[in-house]
């Protein structure tokens, strides 16, 4: 169903709410203060992590059973210690906050889904927000993401952090959203199917001291090796899409657009011609790569 051609939206989103129901999920600034305030992991679920689960490949990972049963057992999982992130417009009237193709996009996404959704989702649990790294291009009112910029930068303030990430996410290369940690240093993995080599980026990762933060961005794999690192012993926060998030903040950008030396998934032309870096700070940061 292409929801601009529906004639009665509300009749739309109240059908499909009949069946999803009310999930208790915090909003964004709810789950950033969560992370702030406690030691706990954070993981995170967007549509292409459920995609996923329903045997849909994506852009940047093509579908793999294992993956996928991982990312079921993951979203099912109960353990006070590690924070499930889900969409918040799982629960429609969230999407009265956005603006542009966001507005038509999930209404439709949950309603193509929402009987698979209800069968693994648990409205008694409490969940946290998967949006905490997208909080600027999708929203109407964005006169109050500069508060939340610093709000954000709160979670890994002062830390010793290791940053798991694809081989062109480069994520704060080029801007100031991590120069509040106290150290970063860098593991560096494929930018396409990483689950692929899973168990060797893993292993990897347990080299490293587990009084270091770990912040993973590198698509659905980062949701899994968030949860097993956080059962290994290390606080994990799973903060995919934040450094281009924060690009397009930067930028004042209304559309989706290309950063020139980043890995952009969500824009065609921001997965090729890809321009070098030559910044010895972050060279420097790289402490393994595993390709």
């Amino acid at each position: 169903m292409n929801l601009r051609l529906s004639k009665d939206k509300r009749k739309f989103t109240a059908d499909v709410a009949k069946v999803m129901g009310h999930y208790d999920i915090a909003t964004p600034e709810e789950t950033l203060d969560e992370l702030i305030n406690t030691n706990k992991s954070i993981t995170r679920f967007g549509d292409g992590e459920f995609d996923m689960i329903y045997k849909i490949g994506m852009n940047y990972q093509k579908y793999n059973e294992k993956l996928a049963e991982r990312l079921k057992e993951i979203v099912m999982s109960n353990d006070d210690g590690i924070m499930i992130g889900l969409p918040n417009v799982f629960n429609l009237e969230y999407c009265d906050e956005y603006t542009g193709f966001a507005t038509e996009f999930w209404p439709n996404w949950v309603n193509k889904f929402k009987f698979k959704l209800v069968s693994i989702l648990n409205r008694n649990k409490r969940y946290y927000s998967t949006q905490i790294t997208r909080f600027y291009l999708d929203y109407k009112d964005k006169s109050t993401k500069a508060d939340y910029v610093k709000k954000l930068k709160q979670v890994w303030d002062g830390k010793d952090v290791v940053i798991i990430e694809g081989e062109h996410s480069r994520l704060g290369v080029g801007n100031d959203l991590f120069d509040n940690m106290k150290s970063i240093e860098r593991i560096i993995c494929p930018s396409e199917n990483a689950f692929e080599i899973y168990e060797k980026i893993y292993n990897e990762v347990l080299k490293v001291d587990k009084n270091k933060t770990i912040l993973l961005a590198l698509g659905p794999t980062a949701t899994v090796l968030a949860y097993d690192l956080y059962k290994a012993g290390y606080r994990t926060i799973d903060i995919g899409h934040v450094d281009i998030e924060y690009e397009w903040f930067l930028m004042k950008a209304t559309t989706k657009v290309k950063v020139k030396h980043k890995y952009v998934t969500e824009v065609k032309e921001g997965r090729v011609d890809i321009e070098d870096v030559s910044d010895s700070k972050y060279q420097s940061e790289i402490i393994a790569k595993v390709l």
